[in-house]
């Protein structure tokens, strides 16, 4: 079946969420609109599959150097649409960049046709097709460019769905990518509501759909996708633990911590969550947590030393205090933080929780902003059932000097990713993705580019 033929588009008032301004309204596409934008995708496709890969890797290492080259324009769209803080923009656009020539380097030999033991037989890598993303707001042009990487380079198309709140974002990506001299239609953006997608899922053109988002929206793909027999890779929410153990540099956890946890202000699948300390070192380190979560500079994105910007939403904002509001009434206690200001703009302030435990909404559920959560135990064993008490499992952040209990307690952990002495992040070097409720499937690496390929047996005799 095709999608439905309605002559209706949405549109898209985009908020500057400093200071509750409009920024721009974009005109979406109407479903005949998409019906139309998938045929020319899927044309594109099967042209582009059989593009020879230096050529592909030529088109790559021109939009790395296009997105260095408009990394100001970028990073202020971001801090416009969803109050990213100029310097983490920046940031932003040159991971984004460096991906691209990671996988402009390494497709080649990381889809290369496998010998096996048997004679004469071997497994071959090859397109499955024109890959659906549906992309979140919180890393508008990271979240897109990780997946454009290793899908477009594995010899797919791909279309995009982006957060509504950030379709300037989605229409800068498509730009910079025409700029940069992809071929016509292999990479477009889908000015498309929520509405919309199951019926771009079932579209005969899309092989696979890839997500990163909240939990429903994963569930609902999921089901639009199983469906219609589609494979799909999902990142979903997280209730990330960063433990402390009675052997960590207590310094250097508080420091890494209190960034962990406040970076793009909170509203990160990875980001710290849950501080689930040792009783011996608990008070130390709340107290040096607390005091680097203190010198954090918030303030107006568009400022080069703000750390800390905006929520992108107030109604995100607001869920966020009801979590604050509903974790005190069950017991938890306010040690910096947890009011709504009166300013205007979706601000709020760096948290501290203490006397978090089971049955408290900061415990239990993600909360997607700038709020630590800390949880005191009394030994290991805790720390790693506590760690383990969600039903999220993403990343996981471990503290201890002794590597030969980092491996055994990392081990226990029930998490996609543990980070030893660092905090949670995604590299194109490691593969990225999570268990449980956080979602399945792996992006970035090799599995990142094989998610979204045909892995075919070839037997010969």
């Amino acid at each position: 079946m095709t999608v439905a033929q309605k002559e209706t588009a949405s549109s898209f008032v985009i908020i500057n969420p400093a200071n509750g301004k409009e920024v721009a309204t974009y005109l979406g596409h109407s479903d005949a609109e998409v019906e139309a934008i998938l045929a020319d995708v899927g044309i594109a496709q099967r042209k582009w599959q059989g593009v020879p890969f230096p050529e592909r890797s030529r088109h790559f290492r021109a939009i790395a150097a296009q997105l260095r080259k408009e990394a100001d324009e970028i990073a202020k769209t971001m801090a416009l649409e969803m109050g990213k803080p100029i310097t983490q923009g920046l940031a932003e656009v040159e991971k984004c960049a460096s991906n691209c020539e990671f996988y402009a380097e390494h497709a080649v030999s990381f889809l290369a046709d496998e010998k096996l033991q048997m004679e004469q037989a071997l497994v071959r890598y090859q397109p499955l097709g024109t890959v659906l993303a549906v992309m979140p707001w919180n890393f508008p042009f990271w979240q897109v460019l990780r997946c454009v990487g290793p899908i477009i380079m594995a010899g797919n198309a791909m279309v995009l769905k982006h957060a509504s709140n950030v379709m300037g974002c989605a229409i800068l990506i498509e730009d910079i990518l025409t700029r940069a001299g992809l071929p016509k239609n292999v990479f477009r953006s889908l000015k498309i509501t929520a509405r919309q997608v199951p019926n771009v899922i079932r579209h005969p053109t899309i092989s696979a759909v890839t997500l990163t988002g909240s939990e429903p929206a994963g569930r609902a793909v999921t089901a639009a996708a199983g469906a219609e027999l589609k494979p799909c890779v999902l990142e979903l929410g997280g209730s990330d633990p960063f433990i402390v153990l009675d052997d960590a540099n207590i310094e250097e956890a508080a420091k890494v911590g209190a960034w962990a946890r406040n970076q793009n202000a909170g509203q990160s699948c990875i980001a710290a969550k849950r501080f689930i300390v040792v009783d011996s070192v608990y008070e130390e380190f709340v107290q040096k947590l607390t005091a680097h979560i203190k010198a954090l500079k918030a303030g107006d994105p568009l400022e080069k030393d703000t750390q800390v910007g905006p929520m992108a939403r107030p109604d995100l904002r607001d869920e966020l205090h009801d979590q604050v509001v509903r974790s005190v009434n069950a017991g938890a206690k306010i040690l910096l933080g947890g009011t709504l200001p009166a300013s205007p703009g979706a601000f709020y302030p760096p948290t501290v929780l203490t006397e978090v435990k089971p049955g408290v909404a900061a415990f239990d559920e993600e909360t997607f902003g700038p709020v630590a959560a800390v949880i005191r135990v009394k030994n290991e064993a805790e720390a790693i059932a506590a760690a383990n008490n969600s039903r999220f499992g993403l990343g996981s952040s471990l503290w201890t000097t002794d590597m030969d209990r980092a491996n055994r307690v990392a081990s226990q952990i029930e998490s996609g990713m543990v980070f030893v002495n660092s905090m949670t992040r995604s590299d194109p070097r490691m593969p990225f993705g999570g268990i449980k409720a956080s979602g399945f499937g792996r992006e970035l690496w090799v599995q990142g580019i094989r998610s979204f390929a045909n892995v075919k047996t070839v037997c010969i005799g």
